[in-house]
């Protein structure tokens, strides 16, 4: 089956089981479904898969005398080489009929073409009933779809569950790199995904702002640092702080280097050496006992840490602003871990884990195949499980949560399989079902990114070098255009830069590792983010032309309006995106959203290459592809938007 298809359940099983509970209150199916075909305009406020759905459903009990689960009308789109539009899969059904799969398919197509307006003709091949959908029906789709601004997406209500999505999770040590552009283009769009599927949505950030890292940053400052700020460096506080990191790692190797040949020449191998010099280095000791008087919310240490730690947090601002992102809350580990040791030292009151002899204190998963996972230090500090614990029951006390999204690398899949355990075992309604959207890592042409090393593609770069690229690829689109402004043509090449580079990731299944290459990510032909905005903005071009000539767009089609067989294509396809976005929300797949932006903008494509729209040789034609244009461009524009990614009205 078709893999749009395969769950048209989402769309109309629903659906069709508060009707059976209508039905079975009436004398026959048939009575129900002549009440609801009675009039044809009436038949459009279902999807024409109901429609269908809901007649084989009577056709079963007409014909055969039984009542059959609404999972067993299997509908899949008709094959290419086939006549029809939609196919009805009998073999489910052939237990029931007790006849051969084509004789079945020939019962109830007769009687879906006399009983189900939406039906015009009929074939069967083998165990296949192939339908071909009345001209009205696709008509009374198309108004549909052109009567609801947010087509295929659901409504959120006040009774709507509440979904958290936890995305970003920066070190305060570093800017944000290309990997966290991949996290947070992930989530973000995540986030647009559970709302259109009806979920109250709250975005939010846990911040890793503590531990010896931040230290070794703080440390570098105060010594090579004489002071500086952000402002006299002439740098945003994040990139000014990671620098300071970088300048750690290069001081503490040059001091292991010499460390590690002393060993060797005092006769230790070097293995022995190395890891003697690791332990004996006078900065990293110096480093941990920072972390120890911050722990003693040492005064001189937590004011330097909150000063560079703002910094920082300005930093990120700017650059979750370019990337078009942001959080309902934030939370920090700095308030966080306190939570997880309390958390953590209520489950041992309870027996939920244990303490070793050294103080430390394990959670024994051996009884769900795992190991023993540590919970806290034998000198009482907490570790990122403890953490992840106390930001949960922090987020708990906040929000009514029915659904954990963790956007997280797949190098955790471990941690968070660990993490569901002890949320459950500690009672959090979630726990077991919480959702690890565990996504692969970027990776360069050259290799992986090394942040100590300063290796990584910085996101700030990263976008500054795609808006400047789309600049200058799309300078010759954006001079033919008339009465265009130096301050257009920089918004313009904002939202195609922004636009290539989230598409570009987004468009990739997030499970997978991926090799990013900026330079194939601006094209304005094949499947590509500025390929979509290129076609949006010609539509939008097309109907402002409409609007200049005095155009009205009806807000409905005539019955009898004239279709061809692209038109009812692109109908088809635009009724394909409520599926898309159910599946999406089930898959957690932004991917499936962006391939589906670009299956669309093809087919419009095709569709305007073959036909003209303003020149059309009637106006009846004019008419229906001018609301079919203003609809793709909707569909486009709301498809994108739940991928972050914004479309030019001109380009």
């Amino acid at each position: 089956m078709d893999s749009l298809f395969k769950i048209c359940a989402v769309e109309y099983m629903l659906f069709i089981e508060r009707q059976l509970l209508i039905i079975s209150e009436l004398p026959t199916v048939t009575k129900f479904l002549v009440t609801l075909h009675v009039n044809k305009n009436k038949t459009n406020n279902m999807t024409i898969e109901n429609q269908i759905a809901v007649a084989a459903l009577a056709a079963i009990k007409e014909l055969y005398g039984a009542d059959v689960p609404a999972k067993m009308i299997q509908l899949q789109k008709t094959k290419a080489n086939f006549e029809g539009n939609l196919t009805l899969v009998m073999f489910p059904l052939l237990k029931t009929s007790h006849k051969s799969p084509e004789a079945t398919a020939q019962e109830v197509g007769e009687y879906l073409k006399n009983n189900c307006t939406a039906i015009a003709d009929f074939n069967v091949v083998k165990g296949f009933l192939n339908l071909v959908i009345a001209p009205a029906a696709w008509i009374g789709l198309l108004n549909d779809i052109n009567a609801n601004a947010k087509f295929g997406e659901q409504q959120v209500t006040a009774d709507s569950p509440l979904a958290m999505v936890e995305y970003s999770s920066p070190n305060t040590n570093k800017p944000l790199h290309l990997g966290h552009v991949r996290n947070n283009l992930l989530g973000w769009s995540l986030a647009k995904i559970m709302e259109a599927n009806g979920y109250k949505v709250v975005k939010t950030n846990i911040v890793n702002d503590r531990g010896i890292h931040i230290c070794k940053s703080m440390l570098a400052w105060q010594k090579w640092g004489n002071g500086i700020t952000p402002e006299q460096a002439g740098k945003k506080g994040d990139h000014l702080i990671g620098d300071f990191y970088v300048l750690f790692d290069k001081h503490y190797r040059a001091e292991v280097a010499e460390l590690t040949a002393k060993f060797k020449e005092e006769g230790l191998n070097d293995e022995e050496a190395k890891a003697k010099a690791e332990q004996e280095s006078p900065l990293m000791k110096e480093a941990h006992e920072m972390l120890v008087k911050w722990e003693a919310n040492n005064t001189e240490v937590r004011a330097l840490w909150e000063k560079m730690n703002n910094w920082v947090y300005a930093g990120f601002d700017e650059t979750y602003k370019a990337l078009g992102v942001g959080f309902d809350k934030i939370y920090y580990e700095s308030n966080t871990y306190l939570e997880g040791k309390k958390k953590v030292e209520e489950g041992l009151a309870k027996g939920l884990f244990i303490r070793k002899a050294d103080n430390s204190v394990w959670a024994d998963l051996t009884n769900e195949g795992l190991d023993q996972k540590l919970l806290l230090r034998s000198d009482g500090t907490s570790v990122y499980m403890t953490q992840d614990i106390g930001t949960a029951e922090m987020r708990f006390k906040d929000y009514p949560i029915d659904k954990m999204i963790y956007v997280v690398g797949n190098e955790q899949n471990y941690h968070f399989q660990v993490l569901s355990i002890l949320l459950d075992r500690l009672g959090f309604k979630w726990g077991k079902d919480l959702v690890h959207f565990s996504y692969g890592m970027v990776e360069l042409p050259n290799g992986k990114m090394k942040s100590r090393e300063g290796t990584v593609v910085d996101a700030d770069d990263l976008v500054a070098s795609m808006i400047q690229n789309a600049r200058a690829l799309s300078e010759d689109k954006m001079n033919k255009l008339d009465d265009i402004t130096e301050e257009e043509k920089n918004e313009i090449a904002r939202i195609v830069g922004l636009g290539a580079l989230k598409y570009f990731i987004l468009k990739v299944d997030a499970r997978k590792n991926m090799l990013f290459n900026p330079e194939e990510s601006i094209d304005f032909n094949g499947n590509t983010g500025p390929f979509i905005q290129y076609t949006y903005a010609r539509i939008r071009s097309i109907l402002r032309k409409a609007a200049a000539q005095g155009i009205t767009i009806p807000k409905t089609v005539a019955a009898n309006a004239p279709l061809n067989e692209k038109e009812i294509a692109l109908i088809q396809k635009m009724n394909d995106f409520g599926a898309v976005v159910a599946q999406a929300g089930i898959d957690y797949s932004p991917s499936g959203i962006a391939n589906y932006c670009y299956e669309l903008t093809k087919e419009f494509n095709q569709f305007y290459h073959d036909y003209s729209i303003l020149n059309a040789d009637t106006d009846d034609e004019k008419t229906t592809r001018l609301v079919l244009a203003q609809n793709v461009a909707k569909v486009i524009k709301n498809g994108m938007e739940l991928l972050g990614i914004e479309v030019p009205e001109r380009m």
